[in-house]
C-alpha cells in the first residue's frame, strides 16, 4: 500500500504573495493532491492565509516540498517587506513528525515538539 506522510499547516502573505503563491500551485498541479490547498471564502483584514491538509504518499513528498520551497522565496511586495511566512506539521508513518518553518525566505525543517505527538496516535 505504501507509506504516507500526513500534511496540515498554513502559509500567511499579503495580497500579491497571495496570487504568486496561487501560481505557484498551479504549476505544480497535478490533479490529485494539489486538491489538499484551500484558501478562505472571503478575505477577512490585512493579512491572507492559505492552508494545506492532506495525506500523501512518500513518494509525493518532492512534490510538496519543491513548492514549499519556491513558494517561501517569494519577494516582499510592499514596503513593510514581509516574507511568506508559515508553519506545517508534517507525520511520515516511518520517520515520525517533523515542524516544517516558512520565513526568511527559506523552509527550516526540524524535529516536531513532542506536544503534537496526539496528532500522529
Amino acid at each position: 500500500m505504501g507509506v504516507f506522510v500526513s500534511i496540515r499547516g498554513w502559509l500567511e502573505c499579503d495580497e500579491t504573495q497571495l496570487a504568486a503563491i496561487q501560481e505557484i500551485i498551479s504549476s505544480h498541479g497535478d490533479h490529485h493532491y494539489t486538491n489538499g490547498w484551500s484558501s478562505p471564502r472571503r478575505h477577512i483584514n490585512w493579512n491572507h492565509y492559505i492552508f494545506y491538509g492532506a495525506d500523501i504518499r512518500e513518494s509525493a513528498l518532492d512534490w510538496f516540498t519543491d513548492q514549499i520551497r519556491e513558494i517561501a522565496g517569494i519577494p516582499a511586495s510592499d514596503d513593510d517587506d514581509d516574507l511568506v511566512r508559515g508553519l506545517f506539521l508534517v507525520s511520515h508513518e516511518v520517520d515520525g513528525a517533523t515542524e516544517w518553518q516558512v520565513r526568511e525566505g527559506q523552509l527550516f525543517i526540524g524535529p516536531a515538539d513532542i506536544r503534537h505527538r496526539y496528532l500522529d496516535d
